[in-house]
């Protein structure tokens, strides 16, 4: 059979080399995935492998957000792990290189290496280049928060319609920093990508070129048996934790580091991204919080030009191994002390950003396993407030949107957590039509389920346990006083105990809202997200 697919006598020698591209035209992220895959099938057999090509799925966050269909986001990270090591495992494959584009592809692709660990390495499809429209660089979520402010009265339709039309304006991954590209920054971090490839635009010629590079590596990696385990060390994790403080990046990288870890056995726990969190400023001005887009900070240095800066000041481990056998002190060695005076997106290490991390991690008698809150570009992080409680994310932007959410209501958006939603949606409509009403330093919001790496504010994801599975999030009743509190890390419910007891006593366990498919099964399975809402635990 594998002389039917091209195999002659000299190449039953040669290492077998799973080529997984998640290629989709579901998605601007992934569309462009083909050219580099076929690049990379290429540069493969020059360099002495024989390639077997297979697909993964992929879904687009960004068209499913807001429906019911974003429950399948987080369940396609897990598809896209099994397809990858049911793949390579059936076939014996000596190796594995991976393209995805949109957010859990890479995570995906990740968890499989690690399962299967076996060489690997994972290729960015790259990023999308920002839109324009009156002067103003534009990224998708600039399109949800033109829905908040012509909702709030304060854009009329051509501006709305205008800036929808030019958000998006060809091939590559939202262009913030975002889910996809803080995981893509994350895993160039780890050494499991080669450096510069996780802020490479996807039309730019160098992207075809870093793919074909990775093939090479990776043939490489093969002879010398250079396996994942090596390379996802906990200092790997503790590095990529660093970086995605100093560039301010998406809470999902709390979810997914914590399932990658799981599943290559690292101990890893929200208190060391709380620790690490203490001791990283944030050195970078990018969306969405911020001003800018990865492809600005490619052209400031990029990630490397971060991790130099880290190095420096003993906040990077710099004899972690990398995919080229190298290690990070070796790979950053002739990386500039500090970012050019001539760019303005990574800051100077005297004059950060914030002092400290912008990923906190809250706990109280609300989240009593932790939840995960996003305090860039928030200038109180406090707030006291009643509460406004909605059992799915549709009935809260639906408030939001009629002007039923007024300065210093706490909003609570629950049963969207990994079992209750299922799949753990990202509340991104809401988050940011309350950012567009102006509501964003005067309005609080905690949910179990997750946010977009577009989402920033006084805002509270992964609350656990979830209320699906009576967490005290399932508790809560509108006027209840709440407390989110980052400084203290905190999330507290200003509710008796005796009088929660007794709510606790008249909660019963939520009918399944699927029984049947795929949404049945990953209820079934799926562990809390503090655990990083794994499905082989």
């Amino acid at each position: 059979m594998l002389r039917a697919v091209g195999f002659g006598d000299s190449d039953f020698s040669k290492p077998i080399v799973g080529l997984a591209s998640g290629y989709s035209t579901i998605t601007p992220c992934n569309m462009g995935i083909n050219l580099l895959a076929e690049r990379a099938e290429t540069a493969l057999r020059e360099a002495g492998a024989m390639p077997q090509l297979f697909g993964t799925i992929t879904v687009s966050d960004g068209i499913a957000m807001g429906t019911e269909g974003m429950k399948y986001s987080l369940v396609s990270r897990e598809v896209i792990a099994d397809a990858i090591e049911t793949a390579c495992n059936a076939q014996s494959m000596d190796g594995v290189l991976a393209i995805g584009g949109c957010d859990k592809n890479m995570p995906g692709a990740m968890i499989a290496m690690a399962r299967m660990n076996i060489p690997a390495i994972f290729v960015y499809g790259g990023t999308i280049k920002p839109g324009h429209y009156n002067g103003e660089d534009l990224t998708v979520v600039s399109a949800f928060e033109a829905v908040g402010r012509y909702g709030a009265g304060k854009m009329d339709e051509d501006t709305l319609m205008a800036i929808e039309r030019n958000a998006c304006p060809g091939a590559g991954s939202c262009g913030g920093m975002y889910t996809a590209n803080t995981m893509s920054s994350a895993f160039e971090v780890m050494g499991m990508s080669l450096p510069y490839s996780s802020t490479m635009a996807a039309e730019d010629a160098e992207k075809a070129q870093s793919t074909a590079k990775s093939a090479e590596v990776l043939v490489e990696a093969i002879r010398k048996q250079i396996l994942p385990s090596q390379i996802l060390t906990r200092k790997a994790f503790e590095n990529a934790i660093s970086v995605i403080m100093a560039i301010g990046g998406s809470t999902n990288a709390v979810l997914h580091l914590l399932a990658i870890a799981h599943t290559i056995d690292v101990e890893l726990t929200l208190e060391d991204f709380e620790t690490i969190r203490g001791r990283v400023p944030v050195l970078c001005d990018l969306k969405p919080s911020g001003r800018y887009v990865a492809t600005n900070l490619h052209a400031s240095g990029g990630i490397p030009q971060v991790m130099k800066m880290l190095l420096n000041h003993d906040l990077l481990h710099g004899d972690a191994l990398t995919i080229s056998g190298q290690t990070v002190a070796e790979v950053l060695a002739g990386i500039p002390d500090e970012p050019s005076p001539e760019q303005d997106v990574i800051r100077p290490w005297d004059n950060p950003m914030y002092a400290t991390g912008h990923l906190a991690i809250l706990k109280g008698n609300l989240a009593e396993f932790g939840g995960v809150a996003k305090i860039s570009g928030v200038k109180e992080p406090q707030i006291t407030g009643p509460a406004k409680v909605f059992e799915s994310e549709e009935e809260c932007l639906s408030a939001i949107l009629d002007g039923q959410i007024v300065a210093g209501d706490v909003i609570v958006v629950r049963y969207e957590g990994p079992k209750g939603g299922p799949g753990m949606r990202e509340m991104l409509a809401p988050t940011s039509a309350i950012i567009g009403a102006g509501l964003g330093d005067s309005v609080g919001l905690i949910t179990d389920g997750r946010f977009s790496g577009g989402t920033y504010g006084l805002v509270v994801g992964h609350v656990a346990p979830e209320a699906a599975v009576g967490g005290a999030i399932a508790l809560v009743k509108d006027g209840d006083q709440i407390t989110i509190d980052a400084k203290a890390r905190s999330l507290h419910l200003h509710v008796a105990e005796e009088e929660l007891a007794k709510r606790r006593a008249e909660w019963k366990t939520p009918t399944p809202r699927y029984t049947k498919g795929v949404l049945a099964k990953y209820a079934r399975l799926v562990s809390s997200s503090h655990l990083g809402a794994v499905t082989d635990s």
